[in-house]
């Protein structure tokens, strides 16, 4: 039976000067992974899959790194496009997040709307799973992962059912598609 585990990108160095896409991973996140990786999670024999931005190719490239699994990267799973912004503090963060998520057919102050990010994450979840036979570890953002999580738990989008914080993890089984995903989990809570 084929397994799906969708991992948000643990923190990430902040620098106003540099655009989102491009922050790279804190040491306190890559500690998390590596705690992970420590206690043998996820194990071996995932196709990982991760978004094309720094944060989440530099969590894929470690799990591989001590895995062995490969890496691909599909543009699709990308975060939610927050150019039209760039960089905000994170209290204004927050309050355009709960815009996002609470009027999903318009993307606050210019971002991609909720229903765009969630079609585009939908159709890199279904050619991933089209074109990969095996497991999948798909490496990604929290609100792109949310918005797959509730599209394949029927649910609509809504901010109660985002994750609380980076670094979490929900598991699919797309062999039993009437059973949803599990609820967010940090990475420290994983077997």
């Amino acid at each position: 039976m084929r397994r799906v585990l969708y991992l948000s990108h643990p923190e990430v160095r902040i620098d106003p000067a540099i655009p989102v896409p491009d922050s790279s991973l804190s040491g306190l996140g890559r500690a998390r992974i590596g705690a992970a990786l420590n206690r043998g999670w996820p194990g071996p024999g995932w196709t990982i899959l991760s978004s094309p931005e720094t944060k989440a190719r530099e969590t894929a490239a470690l799990l591989a790194a001590a895995t062995g699994d490969p890496v691909g990267i599909h543009a699709g799973m990308a975060e939610v496009d927050r150019s039209s912004t760039g960089y905000v503090p994170h209290a204004r963060h927050e309050e355009l997040a709960d815009a996002l998520f609470a009027d999903p057919a318009r993307g606050p102050e210019g971002w991609e709307s909720a229903a765009a990010a969630q079609a585009r994450i939908v159709a890199a979840y279904r050619a991933s799973l089209a074109e990969t036979p095996g497991d999948l570890l798909l490496v990604g953002h929290g609100a792109v992962g949310t918005f797959l999580r509730l599209h394949l738990a029927g649910l609509p989008i809504a901010r109660v059912h985002d994750q609380p914080c980076g670094g979490c993890v929900w598991r699919f089984t797309p062999d039993m598609p009437d059973q949803p995903p599990t609820p967010w989990q940090r990475l420290e809570e994983t077997a």
